[in-house]
C-alpha cells in the first residue's frame, strides 16, 4: 500500500482498533509492526506445537450481553469473538497466611461478602462502598454532592491514593489487604495507586465477573485482521519505525530503519508513547513544556511471568474457574518498595492465570490431559537489576549472560517456593516451563521499562493527566496504555478506537477542503 489514508505504528490492541475504526469509516490505514507477531501484549507465543500461552490476556471484565467489549467489538465490525464466563462466585480467588477471599461478581456480593468476612469493621467498609459509588457515578460523567468521607479527606478523589482513604477509615492490615489486592493489574501499591484507577479497575470487573475468550488471544486478534484486512487496510510485519516524519509543522508519513519512507496524511503511534514523542518526533518538534513534562512521566512497574504447562487434566486440579492470588505475607508495600529500589522480593506476591480452566475446550491452548498456565509477579524495571548495560529496545543483548540467568533463577525459584508454601503440591509433571523478565517485554514490544501498564497510576499521571490522543502535531495521534484511556485490552481497545474515529474525522474534513467545501464546524 503506497498511499494509505492513515499509518498505524504498532500493532497492539490500541493499533488495531484503530486501524479497525478506519476501516469502519471507510479508510485504508496501514499498519507496520516492528515484531514478526500481530498483537502487542495481546499476542501468543507457541510451544512444542502443543500449547499457546496468552502474554497480556488474563481475564475480562464487561463481557455479558450489552457489555462493553460486545459494544465495542461490534462497533468497529468485528465478528466471531465468543466470551466464557469464569466463576461468578469468585473470578479471583485470595490467599493470605490466616485467611482466604473469594472476589464475586457485582458491588452488592462483594459488599455483603466484605462485611461477612469483617464483621467488626462493617462502618468502615460502608464508607468506603458509598465513595466508590461516588467514584462511579463521577467517572461516568454525572455527579451530586460529595460524600462525607470526601468532605472529610478535603480534596476530589482524582487527588486521592488508595493508601489515603484506608487510611481516613482507619482500616485494619487485613482489610486494606483484601480491598487492594488487584493492585497486581496496574502496576502500583496504594501508597502511590490512584483511587480512580483502582475503583475503575474494580468496577470493570464487578460489573458482570470475569471472562475469557472462547480460543484465547489468537480469537481476538484474529477476528479484528479479519475485518481490517476485509476493508482494505494492511498490517505489515518486521517494519520497525524508525521516524515520524514532519514537515511544515505537521506529521506526513514514516521512515522506516531498515531505510525507505511512507507517507499518509495522518499518522496514529501505538507504540511506547515516551518513544514515539521524544525519539520518533523529536523535541525539537514539541513544546518545551510536553517535552519536558515526558521527560518526568514515571512508568508502572513491570512483570516477571512463568508460563508453564503440566501434564495433569484441569479438572484433576480441584479448582474452580478463578484467578489465584498469593500473598504470603501482609507485606504488599514493602514487596513494591523491593522493586522500586531495583531489587529481587524475597518472599513475592504471585498471580496464577490457568488458561486451561478459563476455555477448557481451547485444544490450541493445551491438549487433553494438560494443563496450560501462568504465574507473574512485580519485578525490578533497572536495567542493573538484570545484569544488563543497554536496553533492549537501544539493541543491548541480555540473554545467556551469567548475571541475567542469575537473577532470572533466583526470581523464579522465589515465586515457586511460594506456590509450594501456599498450595502444596500444585505444581506437578511439568512438561514445558520458560520465564519473561521486564528485558523480554521490551524486545517485544519496546516498552520504556519493560512495562505492560504504560506510565503508574498515580494521581498526579492519572486520567486527563496523562496524555490525549490528540497531540499538539497536527495529523499526530496516539493510542495505547500511556493515554488517557489507560491500559489493558479494554483500555487500549477504547483508546484505539477513539484515536481512529477522531483520525477518520480529521480525513474527512481535510478531504473537505481538498474539494472545495465548506469546513465542518
Amino acid at each position: 500500500m503506497e498511499r494509505p489514508d492513515a499509518i498505524i505504528i504498532g500493532s497492539g490492541m490500541g493499533g488495531l482498533s484503530a486501524a479497525a475504526a478506519l476501516v469502519k469509516a471507510g479508510k485504508r490505514p496501514l499498519i507496520l509492526e516492528h515484531h514478526f507477531a500481530v498483537g502487542g501484549n495481546a499476542q501468543t507465543f507457541r510451544r512444542r506445537k502443543m500449547f499457546d500461552f496468552d502474554v497480556g490476556l488474563h481475564y475480562l471484565g464487561d463481557c455479558g450481553p450489552g457489555g462493553a467489549f460486545p459494544t465495542m467489538l461490534q462497533a468497529m465490525g468485528v465478528e466471531g469473538v465468543e466470551f466464557a464466563p469464569m466463576d461468578q462466585d469468585g473470578f479471583d480467588t485470595l490467599h493470605f497466611p490466616d485467611l482466604t477471599f473469594r472476589v464475586p461478581a457485582t458491588w452488592d456480593r462483594y459488599g455483603d461478602r466484605l462485611r461477612a468476612a469483617f464483621p467488626g469493621e462493617r462502618a468502615a467498609i460502608d464508607r468506603y462502598l458509598e465513595y466508590a459509588q461516588c467514584v462511579r457515578a463521577s467517572m461516568g460523567g454525572s455527579g451530586g454532592d460529595p460524600p462525607p468521607l470526601q468532605r472529610m479527606l478535603g480534596k476530589p478523589w482524582t487527588d486521592l491514593t488508595l493508601s489515603e482513604v484506608f487510611d481516613a477509615l482507619e482500616m485494619s492490615v487485613q482489610l486494606r489487604h483484601v480491598l487492594a489486592a488487584e493492585c497486581g493489574t496496574y502496576g502500583a501499591p496504594p501508597s502511590r495507586a490512584s483511587l480512580g484507577i483502582h475503583i475503575g479497575v474494580m468496577d470493570h470487573y464487578l460489573k458482570s465477573g470475569g471472562w475469557y475468550i472462547h480460543g484465547g488471544a489468537p480469537a481476538l486478534i484474529n477476528g479484528f485482521v479479519r475485518a481490517i484486512e476485509r476493508g482494505g487496510g494492511e498490517i505489515k510485519l518486521r517494519s520497525r519505525v524508525e521516524r515520524v516524519l514532519v514537515e511544515g509543522g505537521r506529521a506526513v508519513g514514516v521512515r522506516l530503519a531498515k531505510g525507505g519512507e511512507l507517507r499518509a496524511p495522518v499518522v496514529i503511534s501505538n507504540a511506547d508513547a515516551k518513544r514515539t514523542l521524544l525519539e520518533m518526533v523529536g523535541d525539537d518538534h514539541l513544546s518545551p513544556t510536553l517535552a519536558e513534562r515526558l521527560k518526568e512521566y514515571r512508568m508502572a512497574l513491570p512483570l516477571f511471568v512463568i508460563y508453564m504447562a503440566m501434564h495433569v487434566p484441569p479438572e484433576e486440579l480441584g479448582l474452580p474457574n478463578s484467578n489465584i492470588n498469593l500473598f504470603p505475607d501482609y507485606t504488599l508495600e514493602e514487596h513494591h518498595e523491593q522493586c522500586y529500589a531495583g531489587q529481587v522480593p524475597e518472599r513475592p506476591m504471585v498471580f496464577i492465570s490457568i488458561a486451561s480452566l478459563k476455555d477448557p475446550t481451547g485444544e490450541n491452548l493445551a491438549p487433553p490431559g494438560y494443563t496450560n498456565l501462568q504465574l507473574m509477579t512485580i519485578a525490578p524495571a533497572q536495567l542493573t537489576s538484570w545484569g544488563a548495560e543497554k536496553s533492549p529496545a537501544e539493541g543491548g543483548r541480555y540473554r545467556h549472560r551469567g548475571s541475567y540467568e542469575t537473577t532470572k533463577a533466583v526470581l523464579r525459584e522465589r515465586m515457586l517456593a511460594v506456590v509450594e508454601e501456599m498450595m502444596p503440591g500444585f505444581i506437578r509433571n511439568v512438561v514445558w516451563e520458560e520465564c519473561a523478565t521486564p528485558l523480554t517485554q521490551e524486545r517485544f514490544t519496546l516498552s520504556s521499562g519493560g512495562t505492560s501498564y504504560g506510565f503508574e497510576h498515580t494521581p498526579d499521571q492519572f486520567f486527563s493527566k496523562r496524555l490525549s490522543h490528540q497531540t499538539e502535531l497536527p495529523g499526530l495521534y496516539l493510542c495505547g496504555a500511556s493515554t488517557t484511556f489507560g491500559h489493558g485490552i479494554a483500555g487500549a481497545m477504547v483508546g484505539g478506537m477513539v484515536a481512529g474515529q477522531t483520525a477518520a474525522a480529521a480525513l474527512r474534513v481535510r478531504g473537505n477542503r481538498h474539494e472545495g467545501s465548506a469546513e465542518p464546524s
